[in-house]
């Protein structure tokens, strides 16, 4: 009875599945040459490479040359459209990007990217003569005629600064650089010296909501 019984338990065994063949392999072979070749493939291998560029360093991982200064205007001599460029030097033994995009082992004498700085339009009008003149002989309106304003500057005139009261004014104004040459460009003032910063609110700044107890 136990020789039946092994015959027909054997023949209940699933048979054992065959091999993959040659084309099978053949088949998932091209198959993943064709992804790594694709745009996910590429798109893999441009993730891996992660060098940063040289702009995104962090403070004290490079240092900027001071802007040279124009003596007559008192601006970087690159300045256009209200913005200049400092020149910036990655560390010693650094790697990264250069403005060019070429990925450079830095020796801390190459310039790795530009830093923007902000500069001024100035048209020859300056503020220490702008104050100057509303300070001794702004009776007679010369700062207002120096400025570009004749109207106001002959009205002082005839008025003597509005009996003083108007000079007095006008000094404060000037003085606080609130008023400025009549084409609305800038004083031209010393680059490291005293200068007025206007703040304004932007989509970049945001004014918090005053709470009241």
């Amino acid at each position: 009875m136990a020789a039946p019984e092994a015959a027909a338990s054997a023949a209940a065994a699933p048979a054992p599945a065959p091999a993959p063949g040659p084309g099978l392999l053949g088949l998932l072979w091209l198959v993943s040459v064709t992804v790594s070749a694709g745009p996910w493939g590429a798109a893999a291998a441009a993730g891996g490479d992660d060098t940063l560029k040289c702009e995104d360093l962090r403070v004290g991982q490079y240092f900027c040359k001071d802007p040279e200064i124009n003596e007559a205007t008192q601006e970087p001599v690159n300045c256009t459209n209200y913005t200049a460029h400092a020149s910036c030097y990655p560390g010693p033994n650094i790697t990264c990007k250069d403005f060019s995009g070429n990925e450079t082992h830095f020796t801390g004498t190459e310039v790795g990217f530009f830093k923007t700085i902000p500069c001024r339009n100035v048209n020859g009008y300056s503020y220490r003569v702008a104050v100057a003149l509303s300070l001794f002989l702004g009776w007679l309106g010369a700062d207002r005629f120096y400025l570009g304003y004749p109207a106001l500057g002959l009205l002082k005139f005839c008025t003597v600064g509005f009996c003083g009261i108007g000079s007095l004014i006008d000094f404060i104004l000037i003085s606080m650089q609130i008023v400025g040459p009549s084409d609305g460009t800038s004083y031209i003032i010393d680059y490291y010296g005293t200068r007025l910063t206007r703040l304004s609110i932007t989509n970049e700044t945001f004014r918090k909501t005053q709470k009241y107890p």
